[in-house]
């Protein structure tokens, strides 16, 4: 894959910071629908534990199942078209739910607005990745500074504006903010750099003219390919299992800390403060993810995070509960740039998005799960008895991969310290 004379492969490039604008844009108003808007919306409308988990979570239904599709039809087709067309959806979906009169129909409204981060997802970390160089952790986790910027404006704007509006208001808003992520994303113009698709053949204009069914078939046979390289798997295997558990915190805190006596602007800062130490750290979680190794970097992420989650049952005050989810958003700036920096450097020149789809299906599996499970085993053992089973479950996770890491041959030496293949026109 050349890249263009001059092309400097940081984050301070015209190209990367439009479409890292673009991202923090949709992101943010996306959260802002999310956490704690959407678990109280949906309680408004009747849900019961179960069916609440079920509409957190099925918005990543839509991803789980579509995201190999979109990363491999950006490797053919471009990433810019599904940029436009992942906007697009940002920002018409969240006029629809002034429709939405039962939880049934907030359940279709989720699975329709997924695809919006389903598009999102692989594209614009594939087209972050292409552009990274020998410091691929690090610079995915500047790019991860704007998504979880996002994360941390999203939730104490909505918990802030839900003190005055009501859901439906706010979710107007929401689709008004979206739509200013159109100027970036139409400021990238046409890609003159886009690698080879599948090492032979650059995505041409007419990649368009490609039957859907072929595009299918492309997918599933792509995916085939990808399991011949097992940082795809495994990278997506240990975001999934992270996942389950911050998944669980976002559908179930804000309902049981309304209860307890917490606002909703509370229960915001929450949530601002974990992203807030995800913002901060992420580059630094990259960096050492880059000196250390991609997967020693995530073992000790794992079991930073699975030893927080007990104290969220001692926190007795607001000051405690936000040290605890800040200690939560460093655990994860650890994992995420190392995990997608394991994909971008071992999946073949024009198959990244594909890759990165592959994963994030694998992914939005335990942003699926956990609320579902949540749901189900909250019931059974209460919120507290779920999250010490959580979090033993992940410190034990982090042991397991610190071991194998000892044990076995998987490729671990960090970016900075191998030779990238020379790219070929």
């Amino acid at each position: 894959m050349r890249l263009p004379i001059g092309y400097r492969g940081d984050i301070g490039s015209p190209a990367l910071f439009k479409i890292t604008l673009a991202d923090f844009i949709v992101r943010g108003a996306y959260q802002m629908g999310k956490t704690p808007l959407l678990p109280l919306f949906a309680a408004s409308l009747g849900a019961s534990d179960a069916v609440l988990g079920l509409i957190v979570a099925v918005s990543t239904l839509t991803g789980m199942v579509t995201k190999p599709l979109f990363g491999l039809l950006s490797d053919r087709m471009g990433r810019r078209l599904w940029l436009l067309i992942g906007t697009l959806l940002f920002a018409g979906v969240p006029f629809l739910y002034g429709l939405i009169e039962t939880p049934g129909q907030l359940v279709a409204i989720r699975l329709l607005h997924g695809t919006a981060t389903a598009i999102y997802g692989p594209v614009t970390v594939a087209y972050v990745a292409e552009r990274g160089g020998k410091r691929k952790a690090e610079r995915l986790g500047w790019f991860g500074v704007a998504r979880s910027g996002g994360y941390l404006v999203g939730p104490v704007a909505a918990g802030w504006l839900l003190l005055t509006l009501d859901p439906v208001t706010v979710f107007t808003l929401i689709g008004g903010l979206s739509m200013a992520a159109f100027l970036p994303v139409l400021a990238l113009g046409e890609e003159k750099q886009e690698g080879r698709v599948l090492g032979e053949r650059r995505a041409g204009p007419h990649a368009w003219r490609v039957p859907p069914a072929a595009m299918i078939r492309q997918s599933v046979f792509g995916q085939a390919g990808l399991a011949s390289v097992p940082a795809v798997w495994l990278s997506g295997a240990l975001e999934a299992s992270v996942f389950v558990v911050t998944y669980v915190i976002k559908a179930f805190l804000p309902v049981y800390a309304l209860t307890a006596g917490y606002s909703t602007v509370e229960i915001g800062l929450f949530f601002t403060a974990q992203e807030g130490a995800l913002v901060l750290l992420k580059p630094w979680g990259g960096r050492l993810g880059d000196r250390l190794g991609h997967l020693r970097a995530v073992s000790l992420g794992m079991g930073c995070l699975g030893l927080s989650l007990p104290f969220l049952l001692t926190a007795t005050d607001m000051v405690a509960l936000l040290a605890v989810a800040a200690a939560m958003g460093a655990a994860q700036a650890l994992i995420f740039p190392a995990t997608l920096a394991l994909i971008a450097e071992q999946a073949r020149p024009g198959r990244v998005g594909a890759g990165m789809g592959l994963a994030g299906s694998l992914k939005s599996g335990g942003k699926v799960a956990g609320p579902l499970l949540g749901g189900l085993l909250i019931s059974a053992m209460g919120y507290g008895g779920l999250l010490w089973m959580l979090g033993g479950m992940l410190v034990a996770g982090a042991l397991g991969l610190f071991l194998w890491i000892r044990l076995s041959d998987f490729p671990l030496a960090p970016a900075a310290q191998r030779v990238e293949p020379e790219r070929s026109g």
